[in-house]
Parts: C-alpha cells; sequence; structure tokens
C-alpha cells in the first residue's frame, strides 16, 4: 500500500482471501482509511489475477523432460503391441516414452506403449487388436489410439465417438497406414512407421493437439530434486508376476534404471538391439471381472485400488484412485500425498488382484535368483 502523506488513524484491517486455482481471480477485504484530518487520495491498486493451472511450455507429459513446444504440444500415439514370442522381437518399441504391460485372455499379456514424438520411428509393431480397457488407458493420455482390429467386447466403446479410434480393420487406413512384414506370419506382420502414422492421422482428420483442459497425467520432480523414497524398501529386482512372459526389472544404479526382461532374456527393441528401460515403475492392483463368453477379461479400470511405486532401487505402497474414464487415474501414497515421479521413462503393470502373491519386490540380485 502506498504511504499517505498525513497523520491518519486506521480503524479498519486488512484481510486477502486468496481463491484456490480454480476461481477466475481473487476476492479482496477492502481496505478503508479514516483520517482525522485530509488525506492525500490513493490511486487504485491493481488486482492481482489468480495463477490457473495450466500445461508447461516446452516440457513432455509423458516423462517431463525437456522437448521443443510443437512436439510437447501434440497428442501422443498409443498403439497396441503384440506379446507372445512369435511376436518377438517387437521394432520401435523402446522410444515409447510410457509403456503399459495389461493381462489379456489365457495368461497373456499385450503392451501399449504411448509415444509423445512418433516422427522418426521407422518401424512400429507388429500392432495388434484392441481390448476395451487398454483404450480407457490410452484415454487417460489423451492419445490418438491405434490397434489392428478389436475384441468384440471392445466395439461399443469404440464405435461410441469417446475414442480417437486409429484402426487397421478400416481398409483405407490399412492400405494408408500399415504394411506387412512378409519374415512374420499373421496376425503378427502388420507394422507401421512415422510417415504412415501421420498419413493415417490425416486421412482421419484426429485433433492432433492436446485439448485444452488436459494438464498432464503424471506429476515429475525437477532434475535436480529428484525421488529417493528413503523410507522404501530396496527393490534391487522387481516383478509383477505375470505367468507366461514372467518379466522382471534389474535395476542399475549407475544410471537409476530399471532394465527389463522377459521370457528368460533381455527384453529388446529389434529396430536397436537395446534393451527396455525406465527410470519409474508402477505396479497397478486392479479388480477384473470375466466376460459372458468367459474368455475375455474385463479389467475394471476406474474405482481405486492398492499398488507399488518403484524408481531409484527402492519401492513403495500406494493407493490409485479414478473417479472416471474421463480422467487420469492417480497415485498416492500412505499418507495420502499424490507421488510424484521421476523424470523419464514410466512401465505400468496392471496386476489382477487375485495375482498379486506373485509380485515379488527383491533387495538384491542374489535373493532373485535364490526365489526362482
Amino acid at each position: 500500500m502506498k504511504k499517505i502523506a498525513v497523520t491518519m488513524l486506521l480503524l479498519g484491517t486488512c484481510g486477502i482471501l486468496l481463491t484456490g486455482c480454480k476461481k477466475k481471480e481473487e476476492e479482496k477485504v477492502e481496505v478503508v482509511p479514516i483520517a482525522t484530518e485530509s488525506v492525500v487520495s490513493e490511486e487504485p491498486e491493481t488486482e492481482t489475477e489468480t495463477a490457473v493451472a495450466t500445461k508447461p511450455s516446452g516440457i513432455n507429459l509423458l516423462t517431463g523432460e525437456p522437448m521443443d513446444e510443437e512436439t510437447a504440444n501434440k497428442r501422443p500415439l498409443a498403439c497396441m503391441l503384440g506379446n507372445t514370442v512369435d511376436a518377438l522381437p517387437q521394432y520401435g518399441i523402446s522410444q515409447a516414452d510410457v509403456l503399459y504391460e495389461v493381462p489379456v485372455e489365457g495368461g497373456l499379456t499385450r503392451l501399449m506403449g504411448i509415444f509423445q514424438d512418433y516422427s522418426n520411428i521407422e518401424k512400429l509393431g507388429s500392432v495388434r487388436s484392441c481390448r476395451h480397457y487398454f483404450a480407457y488407458y490410452a484415454m487417460e493420455f489423451d492419445a490418438i489410439y491405434m490397434h489392428y482390429g478389436q475384441a468384440a467386447w471392445a466395439e461399443p466403446l469404440l464405435n461410441s465417438g469417446v475414442v480417437t479410434d486409429f484402426n487397421g480393420l478400416d481398409p483405407q487406413v490399412d492400405s494408408i497406414a500399415f504394411y506387412r512384414d512378409s519374415s512374420r506370419k499373421a496376425p503378427h506382420n502388420a507394422f507401421t512407421t512415422s510417415e504412415g502414422i501421420q498419413k493415417g492421422i490425416e486421412y482421419k482428420q484426429f485433433e492432433t493437439q492436446y485439448k485444452d483442459t488436459y494438464l498432464g497425467h503424471y506429476t515429475f520432480a525437477t532434475e535436480a530434486d529428484s525421488v529417493k523414497l528413503e523410507n522404501g524398501e530396496d527393490a534391487a529386482v522387481v516383478c509383477p508376476g505375470f505367468a507366461v512372459d514372467k518379466p522382471w526389472f534389474v535395476y542399475h544404479a549407475d544410471d537409476g534404471k530399471y532394465y527389463r526382461f522377459q521370457y528368460k532374456q533381455e527384453h529388446i527393441d529389434g529396430s536397436t538391439n537395446e534393451q527396455l528401460s525406465f527410470k519409474n515403475i508402477i505396479f497397478q492392483y486392479s479388480d477384473y471381472a470375466m466376460e459372458p463368453d468367459d474368455k475375455y477379461l474385463d479389467i475394471k479400470t476406474t474405482g481405486e485400488g492398492k499398488g507399488k511405486y518403484i524408481t531409484n532401487g527402492k519401492a513403495i505402497d500406494i493407493t490409485w484412485k479414478k473417479a472416471d474414464e474421463n480422467s487420469p487415474a492417480k497415485y498416492y501414497d500412505a499418507d495420502g500425498n499424490e507421488i510424484t515421479l521421476n523424470q523419464g521413462k514410466t512401465c505400468v503393470c496392471i496386476v489382477l488382484n487375485d495375482a498379486t502373491s506373485r509380485v515379488g519386490i527383491y533387495a538384491t540380485e542374489d535373493d532373485f535368483n535364490a526365489a526362482q
């Protein structure tokens, strides 16, 4: 407040009521000076605008890392990838910023890679079919959802218009966006490229910019203030307990990443011969039911459940909550605080609630080897 030129008696007090970020502006309690003699008039104070949550500029919303602003503002691509022995190796998978591994029928799992930058993918696939719960996970990231075919139980969702559906069963999309690798047998022979993805998006006239209301899925730490989980349990090796591919992750302290293995060997990207690695791992325990055919799963993607968050060689118990299909799942620590992820790639493993006994958190590699 500006100084008053003459002596005055203030009979009022000043209070400022700060509103939350959802209100458009701050409310103020006006200060009314009552003077015993004439005063010099004050100029009106400038009204302060309340901070409104916005998308960070020039940040990859999938990893929290700096990225050129144009690419960072684009909607990501979520692509279904096969994960049976016949589908290995996958190509282009190491370029995914977030990777989901989720059970499907017969104890198998399928993968969904989410790519913020898909402009330089030489080969991606094999691209496989949709299960409806994968589409819901893709919606959490405001992603364009790419797949080749679907289970019948997914058709009502895909036809509803709420999913940005990039489906290779559309003959025109197939001819524009996909090609067949003659060295693979169907259904593991459908692949795409950056050029095919872009042509398919243009043909379908998809919106390519994030929704104005979308602020991101995760909260990330700054590079200088990494998450240590100092009170967590030691986690040199972690296993989500999937029955067929039996994946596990081994922590490398030299670079702070977890390296992924499955089918008794390193999980390798066929394009680069690079082993998949992640800064963050989330185990998300989820309820499920069987569809009426008693073959396909119906994994519950809303509600809440338990899980684990793993980073920097440590693991903690978490809970997750998701109010509806139009919002992302949020993860909380034991004190009810939303967890902060370290910058970098994240692998999310959806673990069925009746299979959590197979989850393994091992303090050392020797402990892991002894348990096998």
